[in-house]
This record gives C-alpha cells, structure tokens and sequence, in this order.
C-alpha cells in the first residue's frame, strides 16, 4: 500500500489521482446564457447529486487563473442554468463543446446543437439530451488553495424534463438512456453490466 501526502503534490498531479480514482463520474452538459445573449454550454465531471428534498446538484468550476469560466460567470449573473445528461448518443457532441472559445461566441451553434424553450426559467435547453433538468441557483461557494479558486455551484431543479424512451411508468429506465461516465485523462466509459443487491434490515 501506498500513502501518499496530497500537500507535497502539486495540481496536476492530484487532479490525476482524484479523476482516475474517484470514477467514472456522471458528466453534466451544461447550458447558460450571457448578459449579450449568447448560449453557453459546457460538460464538468465534477458533478454530482446533494439532495432529493430539495432537490440539488452541484457543479464544481474550476477557474482560469483569477477569471470565472463562462458557465460560472453566466451562473452566477442570471442565477439560472440547465443540466444535461450526457449519454452515449451526445457525447462526441458534449465533448467538442470542451473546446476553448472566447465568451462572445456560442459552443452550441459551432457543435451545431438545438436549442428548446425552457418552461420556468429564460435560459434555453439543448434537444439532443434525453434528460435535462432547468435549474436555479441556489448557493455559490469559492475554494482557494495557493493561485488556484474553484467556484462551486449548487442548483435547485425546478422542472424536470425526459424523453419518452427512457421515461417509463413514472421512472427513468437507466438502461434505455445509456449514460456516460468519465474516467482519467481521455477516458470514458458506458454504462456497463447492471446487478442488484439487497439492502441489510
């Protein structure tokens, strides 16, 4: 066994050993909206469920130097966002949004992706996801260590939304959505083989 002192690492390295680790993870696409109007999205594996009531998720946002990333800045001034399932039918598509453009121009329109109407909140959803969740913010905490600040975001969703073919009989059919997960560096994975185990009394 290996113990290993995260303070004598630096990022880099620790980002390694958290994302290869702690794994796969679920993959939120993000949408959001500037100021300007211009349609935001983005995917952050960091990412995951804190509560069913209410229910909230929470994004972590990882800054460039001292700036924001667009989706926090967009967050954070609008306090509303939409979250995505990433599946294997739009990952390739999810992953081309990762590219580094500047804040006045779309991801969504480069990718080619189709914006909807969102039913309680301005900012509009992304077609080609089977399941998304409108979202309002709902805390925002930063985290400093050294040069580096992460925004961490909370949403609470406001409305839920699935397409027909993985919304059974008032349940997601997991299977039939087929979500993806990330792992480290390049990697990702499919869903795999499902099992069941009973819960002891």
């Amino acid at each position: 066994m290996h113990s290993v002192d995260p303070n004598s690492l630096n990022k880099k390295k620790n980002y390694g050993l958290l994302t290869a680790t702690v794994a796969p993870r679920p993959v939120a696409f993000v949408s959001t909206m500037s100021k300007e109007e211009v349609l935001n999205a983005a995917p952050f594996s960091y990412f995951n469920v804190i509560s069913a009531e209410p229910p909230l998720i929470s994004i972590s946002c990882g800054r460039r130097g001292s700036e924001s990333k667009d989706t926090a800045r967009n967050i954070l001034e609008r306090g509303e966002f939409v979250v995505h399932v990433t599946d294997e039918s739009n990952v390739e598509a999810v992953n081309e949004t990762a590219a580094n453009l500047g804040p006045d121009e779309s991801e969504v329109e480069k990718v080619g992706l189709t914006p909807v109407e969102s039913e309680k909140i301005k900012v509009p959803g992304l077609k080609e996801a089977a399941v998304r969740f409108e979202c309002k913010l709902e805390k925002h905490l930063t985290f400093s260590e050294g040069e580096t600040t992460t925004d961490f975001i909370i949403g609470r969703i406001v409305q839920y939304h699935f397409a027909d073919e993985v919304y059974k009989d008032g349940k997601v059919d997991t299977a039939a959505l087929k979500p993806v997960g990330r792992l480290g560096g390049l990697d990702y994975t499919t869903l795999g083989d499902i099992f069941a185990l009973d819960r002891p009394k």
